[in-house]
């Protein structure tokens, strides 16, 4: 149950309101040809190519082809595109439910999600699929850190949207499926909740 206290809704975008899974993306790595893809990239860890790409440091285009450089000299760049989009899943329709619902209460809501151009446009395909109305109609405002140059779990991050939006972090929740991100929004005073594997998000708002 969310305190009473709360008026602003911080949501984390890949793993809250949209499905992952990580391991499909390191599968279809290892089927083009790069078998130790999961020590590259992971969840809590990422190597600074996938860091540069989430902080708008490089173009997509640059981080494509510095994949194939890797990979056998068969591999096309669409190949590359489709194996790293491998992450992004479904939306569950609860997801656009319940930010409708939670508007309809008044709360102030916003995304802050460490991504990148490449999975955004599959994500906001993905959306399409369940919503009549874009992503982006959901929120107050919308934060990809590829845009902002900035990304969790640093807290330059969360001062950024709290000052740009005069939030007060003792009334603001932040929502994330991962711990460090979790870890990040503390130190900055903001409420949090970590969600967790097999935990539903609209439990949180029952």
């Amino acid at each position: 149950m969310i305190d009473k206290s709360i008026d602003t809704i911080i949501f984390d975008y890949g793993g809250v309101l949209i499905n992952l899974d990580y391991q499909a993306t390191i599968n279809a790595f290892g089927e083009l040809g790069i078998d130790d893809f999961e020590s590259l990239y992971s969840q809590a860890e990422q190597s600074n190519l996938f860091n540069d790409l989430e902080t708008g440091q490089i173009s997509p285009a640059y981080f494509i082809n510095q994949l194939l450089e890797l990979l056998p000299a068969n591999i096309t760049p669409n190949q590359v595109v489709h194996a790293w989009n491998s992450i992004i899943k479904d939306v569950p329709k609860e997801s656009v439910e319940l930010l409708l619902k939670l508007k309809r209460q008044g709360y102030r809501l916003f995304l802050l999600s460490n991504t990148n151009q490449l999975h955004i446009d599959v994500a906001d395909s993905e959306w399409l699929k369940v919503s009549e109305f874009p992503l982006v109609k959901f929120f107050d405002a919308v934060y990809y850190s590829h845009e902002v140059k900035m990304r969790k779990p640093n807290a330059e991050i969360f001062e950024f949207v709290c000052t740009e939006n005069v939030l007060d972090p003792k009334k603001t929740l932040f929502i994330d499926d991962s711990i460090q991100h979790i870890e990040g929004a503390k130190k900055m005073g903001l409420q949090t909740v970590h969600l967790e594997k097999g935990m539903l998000l609209q439990e949180l708002f029952s």
